[in-house]
């Protein structure tokens, strides 16, 4: 984890000092105000990364700078730090742009916990600025494909590194995921860029139709067959073809997809002429392809063929943090498309949907949102507008209710949380960590906190 620049606004100078030296030792860079107005003296002088505000300081309080330090500076860290069991003040806090909120007396493991991912997440940002301006300098946008996750910033490395290659790509993801939109990013980052992408879904094709789209015919190769026919792989000279659920090609097909991979030669259904044809291939399934070789459904030659390069998207419940991205992309999408204003969605309608699982991922998440631009009656979206069965409660509400405060609350969901993501693990703690979007180190802190063995 790299230094930050930190600015603490404390008015008890012993609080300050026991801030000032642990932020030190854990090699950051420190700057301090007794008071409020200090703060944003400071704040108007330096760029500082992360801030650290008691609520109760002469003058301003830390809800106020935290507010200045927002107008000057949208991009900055900001925790709050409030007396125990000001939930209000706490929630107050979020609402303005805190990252988090600590109670006093402050837990500096917890604190030193906080920071680290505070710091992931600003690298995280940098990364992905530096990730887009790259691809926009080689002419391709990214706005199709929105994300903040670390995880789908290595993948669009990947497909970055992997693009300029003739290699075959394979994309595996669940349904929704947008398996053609990283099919096309892979074509506009290759020096095949000018040539055309060609589309088709293996699955939207009967099988008796689908040798003769996929390498074309010639008249009177059957009945109907009334004059030659170009196949998907003519027209993709030059360029991609896209061939989405692969694992749904018939054997047939298969053979010639093998002969074709291994010697760039196919024929027209019913010709006798070889063909040739320069054409990269990308493929797609949210199939367990492993799985239909094994059971004799999808040839072990071809498999290996196709997967030079894999490329495995992620499920949108395990890259949370892109769903907020995902909502404002999508809000502004469908209110420009119907005329309407929207401002954005309340903060309960925006827990619901961010504890949501999406089994149909960012495909689901876009028809919830479309739905609820088109019927909401108000500039802010709410839960009213959300489908119920889409976007049920993942949290026992009685047993929320029962927790008395909304800290409580949550504290609940991360328990739980946390004990599903063991569970689908088998207590990996790297792999549920994973899961969770956490560090080792916080998970291990966590586990403790909820006496988990």
């Amino acid at each position: 984890m790299g230094s930050l620049e930190i600015l603490i606004a404390e008015d008890e100078p012993f609080q300050r000092e026991i801030l000032r030296e642990h932020l030190l030792r854990e090699g950051h860079h420190v700057q301090e105000a007794e008071n409020g107005d200090k703060a944003v003296e400071l704040l108007k002088a330096h760029t500082f990364d992360l801030l650290l505000l008691d609520y109760r300081m002469s003058g301003m309080n830390g809800l106020e700078v935290l507010r200045e330090a927002k107008g000057l500076c949208p991009d900055v860290e900001a925790v709050l730090i409030t007396a125990y069991g000001a939930i209000e003040t706490a929630v107050e806090a979020m609402k303005a742009g805190a990252a988090d909120y600590l109670t006093k007396p402050i837990d500096l493991d917890e604190l030193s916990l906080l920071i680290e991912r505070i710091a992931r997440h600003r690298t995280l940002i940098r990364e992905n600025d530096l990730l887009r301006q790259a691809l926009g300098a080689r002419g391709v946008s990214t706005d199709a494909i929105r994300f903040k996750s670390r995880s789908m910033a290595e993948l669009v490395q990947l497909a970055g590194r992997v693009a300029s290659s003739q290699a075959t790509v394979l994309i595996q993801g669940e349904t929704g995921t947008g398996k053609e939109l990283m099919a096309r990013l892979v074509h506009q980052l290759s020096p095949r860029a000018h040539r055309s992408l060609v589309v088709v879904n293996c699955a939207a094709i009967p099988e008796t139709l689908l040798e003769s789209e996929l390498f074309g015919h010639e008249k009177g190769a059957f009945t109907g067959a009334v004059q030659r026919r170009i196949g998907r792989f003519e027209q993709a000279d030059g360029g991609t073809l896209f061939l989405d659920e692969i694992g749904e090609l018939t054997p047939p097909v298969q053979v010639k997809l093998l002969r074709f991979l291994q010697g760039r030669e196919f024929q027209r259904v019913g010709g006798e002429r070889t063909l040739k044809a320069d054409v990269r291939i990308i493929s797609a399934t949210h199939q367990d392809l492993e799985a239909r070789v094994k059971e004799g459904r999808f040839r072990e030659d071809l498999f290996y063929r196709i997967h030079v390069v894999t490329l495995k998207i992620p499920p949108l419940r395990e890259r949370r943090e892109d769903i907020p991205v995902l909502l404002e992309h999508f809000i502004q999408k469908y209110a420009r498309e119907n005329q309407k204003t929207i401002e954005g969605v309340s903060r309960e309608a925006r827990d619901r949907l961010m504890r949501y699982d999406y089994p149909g991922n960012v495909r689901e998440l876009e028809n919830i949102i479309e739905r609820a631009v088109v019927i909401s009656q108000d500039p802010v979206i709410s839960t009213h507008d959300l489908p119920f069965q889409e976007c049920a409660d993942s949290a026992d509400p009685d047993e929320a209710s029962r927790s008395g405060t909304l800290h409580a609350a949550l504290e609940e969901l991360e328990r739980r949380m946390i004990r599903e993501a063991l569970e689908q693990a088998e207590s990996n703690q790297s792999q549920a960590a994973r899961q969770l979007g956490l560090s080792e180190r916080m998970l291990r802190y966590k586990l403790k906190k909820y006496g988990f063995k």
